[in-house]
């Protein structure tokens, strides 16, 4: 066998990087790792963590002008975008230092820099050249932008973290988790906030009735201007003035384009070995997150499966325990919760009812829409969701969805039962905790029948 630098060198330390790098070091082997940008990749650094911390600042301006209604008065309310900027920057750090740590504690050898590949068992790094037996593509994805007139000015996803001031007027392109997320967020941290998105309902590919739902409740906070796409951005005195294609014209300081991430695979010298792309520039991997390069494999967004944190630190766990032990799993993706942080919050697991219609899997349908408690004082007219699909011939429960408050809290736990065959008789035994907006998951009786 031929001597090698390293057992395994990984190209990115997200989070599926510094997992499979963490698990095969602690299997005994010699690991090193590449990162050009930041540790803990884009979860940590511009995507789910500091979205949340932005997300609960805005929920806190929700709370206050829900606490009147309690009795509570607050006379002067004001938001500090520096502060919130300052002290996420702090906590970000903070997980920067510790995924870093990670590493270093297991024995990783870390290189803060580009790079790429240059053949089957070689890359380049700060102009040397390391020999590994296995290397890791981690190096997730990128935001994208649609191509017209003025679309440099835009910001993306990546951009809105750090900037410096919070635009007055804000509009945000695009339907999906980003977009509505940050839609939520900006109209209530203070910036007059326009979504516009080309299709008539928000997140393709949520169940049908949960986006009809979440669309509407939106729509109560922020101005919404759908079936629409942008043609021009033209920067003024004013600002920016977006051209839309039905004629319409808006003014803003400030666009976020959320209209989609692609793979990161440019400059990887994916073109020196025999890596397959697909057709939108995600790396293929088998069931073992092999490349058509056998001693190349690859995890994360990178790939064309789901792009979720959870799920790529569960392939780099895979990767690790199949190359360095006798241990092997194939990664289930049914059944995986998500959550999107928007307002309020959408919690989903297993499959839409649209799904169980193109699989001809015939469900018994249960929905409810609830009026919070807490809004009865409030005075806050947000509404809440839920919506069980169960499947006839089993009775297991396999489609759990949740428009409603700290709905990603509440699935979790549901998302364990579901992946143990929980059943629709077994939810009706379970006694509700009262009064909670989780106990409708117990109490639900009305049904219909999907079209099967």
């Amino acid at each position: 066998m031929p001597n090698f630098d390293y057992d395994l060198f990984v190209i990115g330390a997200g989070s599926g990087g510094v997992r499979a790098s963490r698990i095969a070091a602690g299997l005994g082997a010699n690991v090193a790792v590449a990162e050009e940008r930041y540790f803990g990749g884009t979860c940590v650094n511009v995507g789910c963590v500091p979205k949340k911390l932005f997300s609960y600042a805005a929920h806190y301006r929700d709370d206050i002008i829900d606490s009147r209604g309690f009795g509570w008065d607050i006379p002067e309310r004001s938001f500090n975008w520096g502060t919130l900027l300052t002290n996420k920057n702090k906590e970000i750090n903070r997980l920067n230092i510790i995924y870093k740590s990670i590493l270093e504690d297991n024995g990783v050898a870390v290189f803060e820099s580009h790079a790429h590949i240059v053949n089957s068992h070689t890359v380049a790094v700060n102009g040397q050249l390391i020999s590994a037996k296995y290397i890791l593509i981690a190096t997730g994805g990128w935001p994208w932008v649609p191509d017209y007139q003025g679309s440099e000015h835009v910001l993306t996803s990546n951009d809105v973290f750090h900037m410096e001031t919070l635009p007055p007027r804000f509009l945000v392109v695009g339907g999906g988790y980003i977009s509505v997320e940050f839609a939520s967020i900006f109209t209530r941290l203070g910036s007059e906030t326009t979504l516009s998105y080309r299709g008539d309902q928000l997140l393709r590919g949520f169940d049908g009735d949960i986006r009809q739902f979440i669309t509407k409740q939106i729509g109560r906070e922020v101005n919404l201007r759908l079936e629409t796409e942008i043609v021009k951005i033209a920067k003024n005195n004013n600002g920016l003035r977006v051209f839309f294609d039905s004629g319409s014209e808006l003014e803003v300081d400030a666009v976020l384009s959320a209209t989609g991430r692609t793979p990161l695979t440019a400059g990887l010298g994916l073109e020196n070995v025999n890596v397959e792309l697909s057709a939108s520039g995600s790396v293929v991997v088998n069931n073992r997150f092999q490349t058509s390069e056998p001693s190349i494999f690859a995890v994360g967004d990178v790939i064309d499966r789901i792009a979720l944190t959870p799920v790529a630190l569960a392939e780099g766990q895979i990767v690790a325990r199949a190359l360095f032990s006798d241990w092997f799993d194939v990664m289930s993706y049914k059944c995986i919760p998500t959550a999107v942080f928007c307002h309020p919050n959408i919690a989903t697991c297993g499959l839409t009812e649209e799904e169980t219609l193109n699989q001809g899997i015939a469900v018994d349908v249960y929905t409810s829409t609830i009026k919070p408690l807490k809004n009865t004082l409030s005075g806050n007219e947000e509404m809440g969701m839920i919506k069980l699909l169960v499947e006839q011939s089993s009775d297991r429960v396999i489609g759990v969805h949740l428009v409603g408050p700290d709905a990603g809290e509440l699935v979790q736990g549901l998302a364990v039962a579901m992946n143990a065959g929980a059943t629709k008789q077994q939810f009706d035994a379970t006694i509700g905790i009262h009064p909670t907006f989780a106990e409708e998951f117990v109490t639900m009786r009305a049904k219909r029948k999907n079209k099967n």
